[in-house]
């Protein structure tokens, strides 16, 4: 089955206090990055990661990614389906290049496409 689930993202107001509650909780590997972003690796299982929330007054929230072929094209097609575009598409270089999209019923998901060779 294609478009499958591929990462989970936690964006918080307390990344410290958040790290700290997983790893405890958890036995994750996290791996923080220079630009702020911490790698979430489970063994087996998609992984995910941890930032802080860009939007200073928004809640805490885990956000699923699923895989695209073609973000571009999905997004647009999301958007024709009734779907808001929150986040368009953005690259992450060296990794691919997401969106963010509220579908139609209001819930939050994330596209993702992979760059070629990671």
């Amino acid at each position: 089955m294609g478009n499958a689930f591929v990462h989970v993202e936690l964006q918080t107001q307390d990344l410290v206090k958040a790290k700290k509650f997983y790893q405890g909780l958890f036995d994750w590997k996290l791996e923080d990055l220079p630009m702020g972003y911490t790698i979430v690796q489970v063994g087996e299982g998609t992984g995910g990661g941890m930032m802080k929330n860009p939007v200073s007054d928004a809640p805490s929230q885990w956000l699923a990614y699923i895989h695209v072929d073609d973000v571009t094209a999905s997004t647009k097609k999301a958007k024709g389906l009734g779907a808001k575009v929150v986040q368009d598409v953005t690259e992450v270089p060296n990794y691919g290049w997401f969106s963010v999209i509220l579908d139609p019923t209001g819930a939050s998901v994330g596209l993702w496409q992979v760059k070629d060779g990671k």
